[in-house]
């Protein structure tokens, strides 16, 4: 499931900025890059299932995998996770309210933080 309106999609980023942001609300990049592209993520397990909000990126400018890199966000989804297939973003997926609201307000708290250090 796609968040839509957002507005993070709006603004671009410096990489390592991006990486301590993110952090500070649980969404970790891990190994998850390659050179032209970041995902930062965070789990949630609850008792319906292992759920993942998930922020990507793009470079615009530079390079991931040095570090030196301008980011372009792209609207976040929410997925979940069946073992071993993977994620899965379906329209036909459900997800709980209480998740839905949760990472709504965590998008937004990260929406205003990404404003303040946007390029």
């Amino acid at each position: 499931m796609i968040f839509e309106n957002t507005g993070l999609e709006k603004f671009k980023a410096d990489l390592n900025r991006l990486d301590e942001l993110m952090e500070d609300y649980g969404l970790e990049r891990h190994g998850q890059w390659d050179y032209e592209r970041v995902t930062y993520d965070r789990r949630f397990d609850l008792k319906e299932g292992t759920y993942y909000l998930r922020v990507q990126g793009y470079a615009v400018e530079g390079d991931v995998g040095a570090h030196k890199a301008v980011i372009q966000l792209m609207a976040p989804v929410i997925g979940k996770h069946y073992y071993p297939h993977g994620i899965e973003y379906g329209e036909n997926e459900h997800f709980p309210k209480s998740l839905l609201s949760q990472c709504e307000k965590i998008l937004s708290d990260v929406k205003e933080n990404v404003e303040k250090v946007a390029l």
